[in-house]
């Protein structure tokens, strides 16, 4: 009889541990997941730059760029296992769109539960067409980067609802910069005597258009491909047409072939730079507005 008792008591105090024990572990998971924070992942500097800016001093929300600083533009990328590694703990996959990143579909289709924002999808973009398909550089002009923080912002409002009017608060504040640069912009640029550029691949047609410049040649059709002889007469041919002679390269890649023909022209050569590449740190936020700045003033002095 003792026995019996002495087991119906351990039997009681076993439950009640482990009812317990079930607690604590679906206590402290559960303000494990509520804790966790909002991961955004972005594909590549520009879709960094406008992120960092609208979840601005967001408890809770961290962003992070998946490629390396020197990626430049997502023509031709392959997702590497660390890339993958990285999207498979994001909450958002921030992505430029228009053709931009030709591995979206493999990524959602492994990452089925990943939320992917499309920057580019806004009423308000017209897309210039390149070969007969989209040119995807649609943030190196102001106005279409305007677009892109609207359209990450309503995106990003709808997917994560408890910080939306943080979002759009801090969206505003941005577009207000951004707004006030291409004021300056204007101010600047449209009334410079010369309009006709070459410039190094076609990441600045939107720009060209915003800004009313005249886009005659491009230096490489594809950006690490070398111009054929043919492109290459034909390019130094256009060249010695101009009445001031400047060339501009991008920072991101090499110049050799900017060099020969400014060798064969006379022809300056200068450096526009389309703010793909860069450290992803918070410090990133005032990135685009000091390139483009500085896109104004060495655009001030070649067309003069």
């Amino acid at each position: 009889m003792l026995l019996e008792e002495i087991m119906s008591k351990l039997k009681k105090c076993t439950i009640l541990f482990m009812t317990l024990l079930l607690f604590v572990i679906t206590g402290c998971g559960g303000q494990a997941e509520k804790d966790k924070p909002l991961r955004i992942v972005t594909s590549f500097y520009p879709m960094y730059i406008d992120a960092v800016n609208i979840t601005k001093g967001i408890d809770g929300v961290e962003v992070i760029n998946m490629t390396k600083p020197q990626t430049g533009c997502l023509h031709d990328y392959q997702l590497t296992t660390e890339d993958m590694k990285t999207l498979s703990s994001a909450d958002i996959f921030i992505v430029n769109g228009a053709g931009m990143e030709g591995f979206l579909d493999k990524a959602a289709e492994q990452q089925k539960n990943l939320k992917i924002i499309d920057a580019s999808k806004s009423d308000d973009i017209e897309f210039l067409k390149d070969d007969g398909e989209d040119n995807p550089h649609v943030w190196v002009s102001i106005t279409y980067n305007i677009d892109q923080v609207k359209a990450i912002t309503s995106q990003l409002a709808e997917a994560d609802p408890k910080h939306a009017d943080a979002y759009r608060k801090n969206a505003l504040e941005y577009i207000t910069k951004l707004s006030a640069l291409r004021d300056e912009m204007h101010a600047n640029l449209d009334n410079l005597p010369h309009k006709d550029i070459v410039t190094f691949h076609e990441a600045f047609p939107y720009f060209a258009k915003e800004f009313h410049l005249n886009i005659i040649r491009v230096i490489e059709r594809e950006p690490g491909t070398e111009p054929t002889p043919k492109e290459l007469e034909d390019t130094i041919a256009e060249v010695k047409k101009l009445p001031v002679k400047v060339l501009f390269t991008e920072p991101q890649y090499s110049p050799l072939a900017a060099k020969t023909i400014a060798e064969a022209t006379g022809a300056k050569i200068y450096e526009l730079d389309p703010v793909v590449t860069g450290e992803a740190t918070p410090d990133a936020a005032d990135a685009y507005l000091t390139a483009m700045r500085k896109n104004m003033e060495v655009l001030k002095e070649a067309l003069q």
